[in-house]
Parts: C-alpha cells; structure tokens; sequence
C-alpha cells in the first residue's frame, strides 16, 4: 500500500524540491508578455491549427514531434501525418488499453499527463502558486471569498496544479466519478502559464481565462478547472463542446439540476486546444496525497495521486 501524508507534512517534504523564487531571467521572459495582443495571437492559432492543407498541417505536425520530442506510442493514430489537421493531433485519443485504472474506487487519479506545478493544503482560502506568490479560492472561482456558499466548501480543502508541457497528452480525465453541478467561463487574460511566469506574475491562474466544472462526489465537492493561456486557442468539455473563445467579455454560468450529467472516475472531462494548466480542488478532510509526490515531478493523466479518506 503506498504511503500517504496528511497536509501539514506536505508542505515540510515538498520544501525542498519546490523551486526558488523568479530569478531575472524569468521576469526578462515574462515582461513581454503585458503588451502582447494575447486574444487575437491566439484567434490566429486557433485558424491556423485547423488548417487542412495537407502540405501545410503536415509540415507543422512533423516540426513539432522533432522539436518537442512527442511520443506517439500510446496514441490512438500513432501515424502523426494521418491526423486531419494539426489540432487533431494536439488533441490526440490514447489507445483504450494505454492507462489502465487502479482498481481501489477510493484511489484518486491524476487528470492529465504533465508536471506537478504544486500540490498541497488550501490554506484558509488560500492556495500556493509558487514561492512567494498565492491566490485565493474565491478569485480563482470568478467571484470573491465572502461567505459565498460555492468558495466554502473548499476552504481549508486540498489542491493539486498540473502544467501541461506542448508535449503531453492534453484531454483532462476525472480523478474521482462525480456529478456535474455547475460549470463557470471566466473571461481575462491569456498569460503563458510556463513555470517562468508562474514565479513572476501575481495571481496568475486568477487573471487568466478559464473554465470551471464543478461536481458532487461520494468523497465531497470537487472542482477541476483548465486555465488558458496564450496560444490556447480554445477550451471545451465533453457536455457543452466549444466553450471558449466566446462572444463577449462577460461571467457566464450554466447550472445542471438533477438528474445531472455524470462522469465516471478516469472518464475524459475536456480538452485544451493547445496547452496550459489544470487546477483540481477537494473540500476539507476528503483527501490524502501519497508520499512521493513533489513539484516539478512528471506525472501521467491515471497514476495514483492519492487516497479519498473515509465518509
């Protein structure tokens, strides 16, 4: 059985691993990023990923498997150029059989292939972006931290931030079967989320554009929600499709009543067409990470994460 950790410790194993504050490289990499038109850069990818000119979308698939090193071999289409259009590709199915589940139901699962940016204990309502820098659960979900019913389930809860790289597989599973309940477009702004401007840029994952699902949960309340960033040219989900870009620069919500839409445990929840970042939540006392975990380790959309404790 593998060695699970209650939240205070976390934080004490996770310390040396966690990386040091932004150096001035990254904010030279990073302060360009403000004036950037970030919406219309990312309109122009989300045309050009879906180009079907086989010379053109070809060429481009070829280019990104050489210079990002892409491992085709768990694919679904392991031939790169049969793809009809490059994001096709970027979006990519795994074989049926390339992650197979742990059995326990009370394992929770990473939702996506990539890095562990952080993972460890909502603090009051505050959850670590990186050394030196948090944001609270109550931006983070559109609105403030109040006594707003939605943010108060999570305070004092547990959260895990996954980077995916342009290399991962970038479909978003479910870490534990759930109901749907809610799901929020929050419009802002289209910074990379790369780990230079993770360290620089305050409230990060707050300002950009993202997409909240919210589910119930034999364990409790959970939360995943896919932040944009530049180049992100959309985000959808498996219920409602194409969710952004949208018309409009307004909070949008759709709530689902009963009989909810449901998803089991390890069952795709969406996509990024192109990459970015997945942020999950649990409420309080619902989960325990196993030992091994640290930031900056690679981890694969299936692995065991954690335990759901007892209810």
């Amino acid at each position: 059985m593998p060695n699970l950790i209650g939240s205070q410790p976390m934080h004490r194993i996770l310390s040396a691993a966690r990386p040091k504050r932004a150096t001035l490289s990254d904010w030279l990499k990073t302060l360009p990023l403000y004036p950037l038109p970030q919406h219309a850069i990312s309109r122009l990818v989300l045309h050009a990923t879906r180009a079907r000119n086989n010379r053109w979308k070809n060429a481009l698939i070829r280019w990104f498997v050489r210079a990002y090193q892409v491992d085709l071999g768990e694919a679904s289409e392991p031939n790169a150029t049969a793809y009809p259009d490059f994001n096709s590709f970027f979006t990519r199915a795994l074989r049926s059989d390339a992650r197979p589940l742990p059995k326990d139901p009370a394992t929770l699962i990473c939702p996506a292939d990539g890095t562990i940016s952080e993972i460890g204990r909502i603090d009051g309502v505050h959850l670590l972006q990186a050394k030196g820098r948090r944001f609270s659960v109550g931006e983070l979900l559109g609105g403030d931290d109040g006594d707003d019913q939605l943010t108060a389930r999570f305070h004092g809860g547990h959260f895990v931030t996954v980077y995916l790289s342009p290399r991962d597989y970038h479909r978003v599973h479910m870490p534990a079967a759930g109901e749907l309940r809610t799901m929020i477009h929050v419009p802002g702004r289209l910074f990379s989320v790369a780990p230079h401007t993770v360290r620089t840029i305050p409230r990060l994952f707050s300002r950009n554009e993202r997409v909240i699902s919210l589910f119930d949960t034999a364990h409790g309340p959970l939360a995943v929600i896919l932040v944009g960033a530049i180049c992100v040219a959309s985000i959808e989900t498996v219920w409602a499709g194409v969710v952004t870009p949208p018309r409009g620069r307004r909070l949008r919500r759709w709530h689902y009543p009963p009989p909810r839409y449901r998803l089991a445990r390890g069952e795709e929840l969406g996509r990024f067409n192109m990459g970015s970042t997945v942020i999950v939540l649990f409420g309080p006392d619902q989960v325990s990470w196993r030992e091994e975990l640290a930031v900056a380790q690679p981890v694969r959309m299936g692995q065991a994460l954690g335990r759901f404790r007892a209810v």
